[in-house]
């Protein structure tokens, strides 16, 4: 199980994966908007989205466990 976590504050803009969806190694698994940047959330190993924890529009803070990849 690796937890995959928010690097910084910022809003969840776009989600492109979906539960039970295969991963690659830095694969994008959700975009963050902060200051006017879009900045890519990735996955550091391969495997299968298990859970997303967040939504669309909500406001994730650093550190915050954001999906789990099995």
């Amino acid at each position: 199980m690796t937890e995959i976590k928010a690097e910084l504050v910022g809003n969840l803009w776009k989600i492109v994966v979906e539960v039970g969806q295969a991963v690659e190694e830095d694969d994008t698994l959700m975009i963050l908007e902060s200051m006017k940047m879009e900045i890519p959330i990735t996955t550091p190993a391969s495997g299968t989205v298990t859970q997303i924890l967040v939504s669309e529009g909500e406001v994730v803070q650093e550190g915050q466990t954001v999906a789990i990849i099995d």
